[in-house]
């Protein structure tokens, strides 16, 4: 505990010297990340989270307002514990977004960043039943809605680094039968209707173009 109190600090102080203050209008973004289930039973019990990550570029107004457009890409994994048939698979998800988000420096290195991503996802249930019954890449399309913050770091003028959380709203339910389930086990299914959300935990890098440095 101790070293990792040791590292944080070198890091903030290594923050506030010797940088220049950087006020950015054109950035490329990238992040991945770890999705947690949180909601929606069954997919909180049977998907494990193994891949969230995005790319966007980003555009900031003088007055901290950002917006961004960008791709985004998640994979989830069957816990073969979890059923009690045999299905081995995922879900894989694309979507599109747009981010918009406030950013402030607090020092010359060290600034947050406060956003949402709003989008539109296509997700493919590509499992071994669903293959069985003929429903390879089994499609569905939903909307999300990710609010998110960013702890960034910089290392120069054109470069940075960040901590990031999100928490996605997916506009989707699931049931087991998405997945090609033939059974509903123990599960309400008044609930399977309820959103998909999940928590994303990760790191992310930004390269910044046009930047404006105070004289």
């Amino acid at each position: 505990m101790r070293q990792i109190f040791s590292i944080i600090l070198i890091f903030f102080f290594s923050a506030q010297v010797g940088a220049q203050n950087i006020t950015p209008k054109y950035t490329f973004n990238m992040d991945i990340g770890l999705p947690i289930a949180t909601g929606n039973e069954p997919f909180k019990d049977i998907m494990q989270g193994l891949l969230c990550t995005n790319i966007y570029g980003q555009y900031s107004f003088p007055f901290q307002l950002n917006v961004g457009l960008g791709m985004r890409y998640s994979l989830f994994t069957i816990d073969e514990f979890a059923i009690n048939e045999e299905n081995n698979g995922q879900i894989h998800t694309g979507a599109t977004f747009i981010k918009i988000g406030y950013d402030q420096f607090h020092t010359e290195r060290f600034s947050t960043d406060f956003g949402v991503k709003v989008g539109y996802s296509w997700n493919y249930a590509n499992t071994d039943l669903n293959k069985v019954s003929e429903l390879n890449h089994k499609l569905f399309t939903a909307t999300l809605i990710e609010p998110t913050i960013g702890l960034i770091l910089s290392a120069d003028e054109r470069n940075s680094y960040r901590w990031n959380v999100g928490y996605c709203i997916h506009g989707y339910g699931f049931s087991p039968s998405r997945i090609g389930l033939s059974s509903n086990a123990v599960y309400d299914v008044s609930k399977f209707g309820n959103l998909t959300n999940y928590f994303v935990v990760g790191f992310g890098y930004t390269h910044y173009f046009r930047n404006k440095t105070p004289n």
